[in-house]
């Protein structure tokens, strides 16, 4: 079996870590196979939402450690040039799910480690089993975060709760991660599926290309300037005003009748 599986229904994709053994740590295959993946779901306008999970108990405990080892003994040059362009190969991945024009949720069960959460913070939204954890942990292993993690860390909890995660890589719980900015909502044991279900259908059924561009105005503002991003608040509003499903949602708030949206 590969090391990602990917499954395709009513318009959302589900893409499933798939080393349950090894919970789920993000092998270089796993890698390679998120590439090719999200570089196709990304121009499938069948698709108006994705779902990353992880097969059995666990969403990604980390990165392949195991296969870092054979690595160590080598001399420092040779070690700091393997592990640049082992991260860059990362990037794509990060790359992707942000410019992704439709939502992206992380479903998380388990465990969610090092790579996991660097994976889980990437994502737009992230559900969680309330008996779910997570580490940063790098600090464990004696290196830094990778994967995004420095980026969206400290976006999403502030400054000094990221230095306390990422220096101390302490594990804490799902509703710990929720009520400080980490995750988005904490399901009840046993109702994660069908909660992540429940979510990723109604993103499916939405207004697809105003996700994409929401996601395009809040992912800018981080890094815009105030007159930069305004402006493009006008250039997506009149680009979605310009499509079907404006005029679809216009019809039923003056027609009082929930909106039928076709993504487009």
């Amino acid at each position: 079996m590969p090391d990602l599986l990917v499954d395709v229904s009513d318009h959302i994709a589900t893409l499933t870590f798939n080393r349950p053994e090894a919970r789920n740590a993000l092998s270089l295959e796993m890698r390679a196979l998120l590439r090719e993946k999200l570089h196709e779901i990304e121009t499938d306008d069948d698709i108006r939402c994705v779902v990353m999970r992880g097969a059995g108990e666990h969403f990604m405990a980390g990165g392949d450690v195991k296969s870092m080892a054979g690595m160590v003994d080598a001399p420092p040059a040779e070690i700091r040039n393997a592990f640049v362009n082992r991260i860059h190969d990362l990037h794509p991945i990060m790359f992707a799910m942000r410019r992704m024009p439709k939502p992206v949720i992380a479903s998380v069960a388990g465990a969610a480690a090092g790579a996991g959460v660097s994976m889980a913070l990437a994502a737009d939204l992230v559900i969680a089993d309330e008996n779910a954890f997570f580490t940063l942990a790098y600090v464990h292993i004696g290196t830094s975060p990778d994967g995004s993690a420095s980026f969206h860390l400290p976006r999403a909890v502030g400054i000094k709760k990221a230095m306390e995660i990422a220096l101390l890589g302490d594990r804490f719980d799902a509703a710990t991660a929720r009520d400080i900015g980490m995750i988005n909502f904490v399901a009840a044991s046993g109702q994660l599926a069908s909660e992540t279900a429940a979510l990723a259908t109604r993103l499916a059924n939405g207004p697809t290309h105003v996700y994409g561009n929401t996601k395009r105005l809040l992912y800018r503002s981080l890094e815009n300037e105030f007159e930069a991003q305004l402006q493009l608040e006008a250039e997506t509003f009149a680009d979605c005003a310009a499509r079907a499903d404006f005029r679809e949602g216009v019809s039923a708030f003056v027609e009082k009748r929930k909106a039928r949206f076709s993504g487009k």
